[in-house]
C-alpha cells in the first residue's frame, strides 16, 4: 500500500496571532468532493523516498518554504484502495507558506482547530495535534 504523508508544520506564536504554538492548515482546491475542506499539507511518498523526505519535498513544492521533519503523529488512515495516510511533525525553517496548489493557508492554535472543516482523513490526527500544540487533547 502506497503512503501519503500529511505534514503538521508548526511555528511559535506570532505578534497579533495570540500566544502559543500554531500548526499550518491548507484549504483544498480540489477534487470537487474535498474542495473547501482543510488539511495538513503533503502528498504521495515516492518509491525511492521516506515519508520525511516526501514531507519536506511536498511542502517546498506546494508552499514554497523549507521545513525540517521532527517526528511522526500516531495513526494511519486508509484513504483509498491502495493509499494510506500518515502524518509527520515538522518545524518551519525558512520562508512564509504561500499556497500554490491550495486555495488558502491558515495558522491555527490548539483552540482554533475546530474553526475549520477538516478533510475526514485528517480528523483522526486532531487529538494528537492538540497535544502537540500543548492542549489536553
Amino acid at each position: 500500500m502506497r503512503e501519503v504523508v500529511g505534514v503538521a508544520v508548526t511555528a511559535p506564536g506570532a505578534v497579533g496571532a495570540g500566544p502559543g504554538p500554531r500548526v499550518l492548515a491548507a484549504r483544498r482546491s480540489g477534487p470537487p468532493h474535498l474542495a473547501g475542506l482543510w488539511e495538513l499539507p503533503g502528498g504521495k511518498v515516492e518509491e525511492s523516498e521516506s515519508p520525511a523526505h516526501a514531507a519536506e519535498r511536498e511542502v517546498a513544492e506546494e508552499l514554497g518554504c523549507t521545513v525540517e521533519v521532527l517526528g511522526r503523529l500516531e495513526g494511519r488512515v486508509v484513504v483509498g484502495e491502495d493509499l494510506a495516510l500518515v502524518a509527520v511533525t515538522a518545524r518551519l525553517l525558512r520562508g512564509d507558506p504561500v499556497p500554490r496548489e491550495h486555495g488558502a493557508v491558515r495558522w491555527l492554535r490548539a483552540d482554533q482547530l475546530d474553526e475549520v472543516d477538516w478533510v475526514p482523513a485528517d480528523q483522526v490526527f486532531l487529538p494528537a495535534l492538540r497535544r502537540l500544540l500543548g492542549a489536553d487533547g
